[in-house]
């Protein structure tokens, strides 16, 4: 059994709350719009697995470091890991065929800031996509997402909303 944390597009925003929620999690996940390589390298810190893929905000550094897509398997659950994802009805350009042909059990995206979880029923896959977790964007919740991979079965999924409390902010953009 794993518990997984799922982030998304911090865009260089760290909040101490990433690690307090993610503190019980094996394994974290970023799918994309980083920021920079200090948050991945303080994600990575609370963590034995870190896994992340480069989004369409990440510069060099991070484009270097990690790839368009990543796809795995960890406890017996098959996964698809990128950026820009879309959901299903609606996925981006090639993605319904790179799911087609490596048919994952579960799909992980960001970019949209919106928080997703969707099952696609025709092709056997559970899309998710956290939403946004840093402080760029439009969305008016930053949010994130645990689950449980055991034995081949997503369990407790849960969505982790960070409220805003500006007199006392947990986090700060890192530069």
């Amino acid at each position: 059994m794993k518990k997984i944390g799922i982030i998304s597009d911090t865009h260089s925003y760290w909040d101490d709350r990433y690690a307090v929620h993610f503190a019980d999690c094996d394994e974290i996940w970023h799918a994309g719009d980083i920021g920079n390589e200090k948050v991945a390298l303080r994600l990575e810190g609370l963590v034995p697995v870190f896994r992340a893929v480069y989004g369409n905000a990440d510069g060099g550094v991070l484009r270097h470091k990690y790839k368009e897509m990543e796809i795995f398997e960890t406890e017996g659950v098959k996964v698809v890991l990128t950026h820009i994802g879309g959901y299903p009805g609606r996925y981006a350009p090639g993605i319904r065929t790179r799911l087609q042909l490596s048919q994952p059990k579960l799909f992980v995206c960001g970019h949209s800031h919106i928080l997703k979880v969707i099952p696609d029923r025709q092709l056997g896959v559970l899309t998710i996509n956290p939403g946004a977790a840093g402080r760029q964007g439009w969305q008016k919740v930053r949010t994130l997402i645990k689950l449980t991979l055991d034995n081949g079965e997503i369990t407790g999924c849960q969505v982790i909303e960070l409220a805003e409390d500006r007199e006392n902010p947990q986090g700060s953009i890192l530069d």
